[in-house]
């Protein structure tokens, strides 16, 4: 049971379900709701729950409920997939009530298209061809709270990450059946989020991508993800996702794709959001917007999954070790463990990506030389040469892109 209070929209004043919350349930379902009228007031269907998280990992973490911001810690990402309940959710706004999924359709549109076109969720699954691909999506303040002086916003630590296998259609065979213009340059979304405030007029977010991005083999619009529907805290029925860039370009109840003849300049494309200085900057300095650039693709990254930190070793024993690297649109090369705060660095065994902009999973088993207290420190290296730096990365007022190297506490005993 649980207070209308921390979910007004769903309940009408006398504390049943609206008609609008029952019928997204339905559709959710697949089937009506029997005996829905004789529901207890103030309650939902065990199958339901206020808290869209409801199926999340008890062990993941609230950032904050309005909008949902939640993480994970980092050793429950050990899985090779991420599965759903271990799934970081980022959204900017609140999630749509009302979805009629039979009605649900996709909106070209734009300066830069030859004519708008329109296609229902069913014409997408008929007309092209399906595709799943296996792609890293990470919050730009992903590592957030790192940063020294603190930052505002979520104060993510090292779970705003997830590859979940994702299926759709490439955004490029939706683009060349509308007809692109010459001079198109950017793509924007628009979803069905609301605002905070639930100002219907109020922009949440609409971000996007230049063409060279929006017509990569892996942008898709996808409709399931780990084989099922996409869940609603992450989309559903319809959302784009693009791998290797700011997962804050990956829009989520998608209804609408611009084609743009300029960047982009939809909510949170403008100011300061989702960009870093040009140049370095001291940190505490908060540079004018003129000197601010827009962030691509996400930096050399690694995670330890395993074991979880704060693990206890017996002496003698090997510590077996693993994880996953990723590195925005390029792939890593090479991985590393240090036990002794980077003075000396061992080589991991690196596997190849499931796909271009899926995680890389590695290995390692450290000899940790006598009885104490040690620290793991994870360090990849992307294919164009370029390292993790071992603590805080140049400072930015946003608190964007920290990729210094993920560690954990181990103590043999």
């Amino acid at each position: 049971m649980t207070s209308p209070d921390s979910n007004s929209s769903l309940f009408d004043r006398r504390g049943f379900l609206r008609k609008s919350a029952l019928a997204t349930m339905a559709g959710l379902l697949g089937t009506d709701l029997v005996f829905a009228h004789r529901l207890p007031k103030e309650y939902l269907p065990l199958v339901f729950d206020v808290n869209p998280m409801a199926t999340k990992h008890k062990d993941m973490v609230v950032l904050n409920d309005k909008p949902w911001n939640v993480e994970a810690l980092p050793h429950l990402l050990d899985d090779a997939v991420t599965p759903t309940d271990k799934m970081f959710i980022r959204n900017n706004g609140l999630m749509p009530e009302k979805i009629d999924t039979a009605n649900w359709s996709l909106t070209i549109n734009g300066e830069s298209v030859k004519a708008p076109k329109t296609y229902k969720l069913s014409d997408l699954k008929k007309r092209f061809k399906t595709y799943t691909y296996q792609l890293v999506l990470e919050c730009a303040g992903n590592g957030r709270a790192g940063y020294v002086p603190q930052t505002a916003g979520n104060q993510w630590t090292d779970g705003a990450v997830s590859c979940a296998e994702w299926t759709g259609v490439r955004l490029k065979d939706i683009l060349a059946d509308v007809g692109v213009k010459a001079d198109a340059v950017y793509i924007g979304y628009y979803g069905k989020d609301l605002h905070v405030s639930q100002d219907p007029t109020k922009a949440v977010i609409s971000r996007g991508v230049p063409m060279r991005k929006a017509t990569e083999d892996e942008t898709l619009v996808a409709w399931a993800m780990n084989g099922q529907d996409i869940p609603l805290a992450h989309g559903f029925p319809l959302r784009l996702v693009i791998g290797g860039w700011p997962a804050s370009v990956s829009g989520k109840w998608l209804h609408t794709i611009s084609v743009r003849n300029k960047v982009h300049d939809g909510a949170k494309m403008t100011g300061k959001s989702y960009k870093v200085p040009m140049n370095a900057v001291e940190p505490g300095v908060d540079p004018p917007e003129d000197q601010f650039r827009i962030i691509e693709s996400m930096p050399v990254k690694s995670l330890i999954t395993f074991p979880k930190t704060g693990a206890m070793l017996d002496q003698g024993k090997p510590l077996t070790l693993r994880g996953h690297a990723w590195a925005g649109d390029r792939s890593v090369k090479e991985m590393y463990v240090s036990y002794d705060f980077g003075a000396t660095w061992q080589r991991c065994d690196l596997k190849l990506a499931k796909n271009r902009l899926a995680w890389q999973h590695w290995s390692a088993s450290v000899k940790l030389p006598q009885k104490g207290y040690y620290e793991i420190w994870a360090r990849a290296v992307d294919d164009a040469g370029i390292s993790q730096p071992m603590v805080m990365p140049q400072w930015n007022p946003e608190g964007y892109i920290n990729n210094a190297c993920h560690r954990i506490a181990v103590k043999v005993v």
